[in-house]
């Protein structure tokens, strides 16, 4: 949904813009969104093959085959990145959520909690932890429909809670937050606080929730003209929590300036 090329195309077959987005961080920082096209994509229910990389669905777990070559800005070496990532859910959610009243947005949280296992190859490092696994899908841009979106992810003690708002296009505010039970069943709560954070250095506007009101950024990830992701410490339906936190400002992507820019980050292999 962030192809510059798939926006430029007046956004016909999306297939034949696919792309693995890799993200590694720390001292061995990794960063990869190569785009191909539809000749290089396959898929059927269980499997997608995008280039090299592979993603599977063997009824337990979702295991990412990750075969590409990262991109750095002003340098034309692009170093292999090779590994394996699987992610297996504690509990499989089945209910999807409509964002907005048309329902031309949709967010679907398949795994609220799960367990993910990183082996990578190159680079050199392997790890094992918490994990989650969402998707969203629509049938417009994702800047016709909104403007502005915060959200929020913690695991809880039992299940885990998702905390999301924003401006649609039109203006009107939303906000919602989504506990997940230990089955992975949601329900709606009660809204937390809002939380103002400190703009990110490219002065992205980024908000959450917490049971005080007050939440703090413990490091950022992502900071670019118009997205940000960050760890958050808050607290939540009375836990102090760790959480991922993205805010994301459609109308700058939108902007000429930053579509220009977005090529040397994602780049495109024609075949």
């Amino acid at each position: 949904m962030f192809s510059p090329y798939y926006k430029a195309s007046g956004r016909g077959d999306p297939i034949d813009h696919s792309s693995l987005n890799v993200a590694l961080y720390g001292p061995q920082h990794r960063w990869v969104m190569t785009e191909r096209p539809s000749a290089n994509v396959a898929r059927d229910p269980s499997n997608l093959t995008i280039g090299a990389s592979q993603v599977r669905w063997d009824g337990n777990a979702l295991e990412i085959e990750i075969e590409e070559r990262d991109t750095r800005l002003f340098n034309p070496v692009h170093r292999r990145v090779r590994g394996t990532v699987r992610v297996i859910p504690e509990a499989l959610n089945p209910t999807s959520f409509a964002l907005d009243p048309a329902q031309n947005h949709i967010w679907h949280c398949m795994a609220p909690r799960a367990r993910i296992e990183v082996t990578m190859v190159q680079p050199d490092l392997s790890w094992s932890g918490q994990g989650y696994f969402d998707h969203n899908r629509g049938r417009e841009p994702l800047e016709s429909g909104f403007n502005t979106w915060h959200w929020s992810r913690a695991h809880m003690k039992e299940g885990a809670v998702v905390c999301y708002e924003g401006e649609r296009g039109d203006g009107s505010l939303f906000a919602s937050a989504i506990r997940f039970d230990r089955h992975g069943i949601p329900a709606e709560a009660d809204l937390p606080a809002i939380a103002h954070l400190p703009r990110s250095k490219w002065q992205v506007e980024r908000r959450t929730r917490s049971e005080i009101g007050v939440a703090e950024v413990r490091r950022t990830w992502e900071d670019t003209p118009f997205y940000a992701r960050s760890q958050l410490a808050s607290k939540l339906y009375g836990e102090e929590v760790v959480a991922i936190q993205e805010s994301l400002d459609m109308r700058r992507f939108a902007s000429p300036a930053v579509q220009f820019m977005l090529p040397f980050r994602m780049p495109r292999k024609a075949l």
